[in-house]
């Protein structure tokens, strides 16, 4: 018997003698190389045995604990819980989520709240009465304070693991995400108009989903460090019952972006209905108003005029939120994940 293998056989030993509890922390790293005299790489690997006879999960920020006995029996079920299920990017990374699943032999519960946070209640209300092994879920309304921690934090105590796509709740604890690095985004593709000789530039943003926040932060931010100060009105806000309504009065869209020659948009969507405005309108797209954005959809290629958008390239946010819930239920460590941009450069700036 090697080191490690004499190691995880004691901690089990310690486990099943009730010294280390359901769901109870055993001890650091640090502290096991010191109690067993051996090399934290010795440790780890008893660990990582552990881990795999299913005695131990590692869990982020928290270390190693010992795994509960599931409350509930394996279902063979995932939720599926998105905003939208058939609109914009969605329908891709629904795709590559649903692929990994099967390939897992799980089955995918799919259910959409159209980030209405009394949809997202009452689909989570449906989880707790019908538990299944996981939940891969986009956060509704992610900016705003949610009423419904009550029963996240339920179906975490159920030890149903949780990994949010897209949009998530930062101060939720006891989750994994995965999302894009949205403020970096911001910040490049002002760089970009500016790189383009722009110095007015305005922008459109979500102010009720957390990504809205984080675009516009790194927008604002980069505008500043390059000495730029726009004012408040150049900014846009909107919220999802308003979405519709953005472009309803063209006229007043025109007053309002003035003498700015270039803008920001949250998503493709507000891309797209922004140059369909200005087109109307007679502005040319880029020549008078240069026009970037985020998610690089087909919306961005089937423009009238083709949008400069950065892009996912491969790296589908469903697919590898689907694969790092696999993973939790397998008992792997994961953490969560931000991913980087790629700029794409069409014809709208």
């Amino acid at each position: 018997m090697t080191k490690y293998e004499a190691v995880a056989q004691a901690i089990k030993t310690d486990i099943e003698n009730g010294l280390y509890k359901e769901g109870q922390p055993i001890p650091t790293e640090e502290l096991l190389t010191v109690q067993y005299d051996v090399s934290r790489q010795t440790i780890r690997k008893a660990l990582s045995l552990l881990v795999e006879d299913n005695l131990i999960l590692k869990r982020q920020g928290s270390g190693s604990v010992v795994r509960p006995k599931r409350l509930n029996p394996r279902t063979g079920k995932i939720a599926v819980v998105a905003t939208y299920i058939s609109d914009y990017i969605f329908p891709s990374q629904l795709r590559a989520v649903n692929d990994v699943l099967s390939e897992n032999k799980y089955t995918a519960v799919l259910s959409a709240t159209r980030n209405c946070v009394c949809n997202e209640r009452a689909i989570l209300e449906e989880i707790l009465k019908n538990p299944v092994d996981g939940i891969l879920i986009e956060g509704t309304k992610s900016a705003m304070p949610n009423p419904n921690f009550d029963l996240y934090e339920k179906l975490i105590g159920m030890d149903i693991p949780v990994v949010f796509f897209n949009g998530y709740y930062p101060s939720l604890s006891g989750t994994y995400s995965v999302c894009a690095d949205n403020r970096a985004g911001g910040a490049e593709l002002v760089r970009h108009l500016i790189e383009r000789g722009h110095t007015k530039i305005a922008g459109f943003f979500k102010s009720d989903d957390i990504q809205g926040h984080q675009r516009y932060s790194g927008f604002i931010s980069e505008l500043f460090r390059n000495g730029l100060i726009i004012p408040d009105e150049n900014v846009f806000w909107y919220i999802t019952e308003t979405k519709e309504d953005l472009f309803n009065n063209p006229q007043e869209v025109l007053n309002r972006l003035g003498d700015n020659t270039a803008v920001v948009c949250y998503n493709d969507e507000v891309a797209f209905g922004l140059i369909k405005c200005l087109l109307s309108a007679g502005r040319r797209v880029p020549e008078d108003v240069a026009v970037v954005s985020f998610d690089n959809s087909n919306l961005s290629r089937i423009s009238p005029v083709t949008i400069t958008s950065l892009s996912y390239e491969d790296r589908n946010i469903g697919r590898i939120a689907a694969q790092k819930l696999v993973d939790i239920l397998n008992g792997k460590e994961v953490t969560s994940e931000v991913l980087p941009w790629t700029f794409i450069q069409k014809e709208s700036s």
